[in-house]
């Protein structure tokens, strides 16, 4: 493998951490922060009214109950949320065993890559004020939903062109079959990891062994 890409929500990170901790800080404090930055979400808002809502901010409030995986919705929660993690509301959780093989696996020299729902700036944010400290050294590149589902083989397709990698030599990782199989579809090699059930290809990043492509 020359490049391995990553989910986060359920394979680097808990699902409780995003449902529990950033979910409902964002739900807490999403009127609060439009008021105090206008400018900032107006675009976001106008987004939003265009899907036909007559009221923005009480619909992006259902959405985060809905766990909609929308672009606007995503982009004004990355901007609450660091608001959150230069305060020091909270950190980053990330699992133990994802920052040992992550830094494994960069030491090795392989490409390392993120591809979530939530937005890019999340992303650098929750790693880059992980419980392990700044993580963001580790990784190359950084994708969200403006690339397009993650449960579309077209996606993992344009990935594997925009870091110019063969798909054959690109690993997935993920926690949602639907994702893994899409993966496939493109090409990409892919492993479920299920870390309560035991029932996927990997329970941990412990069990992940690569044969490491090195170019010349």
């Amino acid at each position: 493998m020359r490049a391995i890409l990553t989910d986060i929500e359920g394979t680097t990170t808990s699902i409780s951490f995003v449902a529990d901790v950033l979910f409902i800080h964002a739900r807490e404090h999403l009127a609060e922060y439009v008021a105090a930055h206008p400018e900032e979400t107006a675009p976001i808002l106008a987004e939003v009214a265009a899907t036909g809502e007559s009221d923005p901010v009480a619909t992006l409030i259902r959405w985060i109950d809905e766990d909609r995986k929308v672009t606007p919705l995503k982009t004004l929660q990355g901007m609450i949320w660091a608001d959150g993690y230069i305060s020091g509301a909270f950190t980053g959780h990330v699992y133990d065993d994802a920052v040992a093989g992550l830094r494994r696996f960069h030491a090795a020299g392989v490409a390392l890559y993120v591809f979530s729902s939530g937005s890019v700036a999340a992303q650098k944010l929750l790693f880059g004020h992980s419980d392990a400290g700044d993580l963001t050294p580790l990784f190359s590149g950084y994708f969200d939903t403006t690339t397009g589902p993650k449960r579309e083989a077209a996606s993992y397709a344009a990935i594997a062109r925009e870091i110019d990698v063969p798909p054959e030599e690109i690993l997935f990782l993920s926690d949602t079959p639907e994702e893994v199989g899409a993966a496939q579809k493109a090409g990409l090699n892919a492993l479920l990891i299920d870390r309560e059930r035991g029932r996927g290809d990997i329970a941990s990043f412990d069990d992940i062994k690569l044969t490491v492509h090195t170019v010349q």
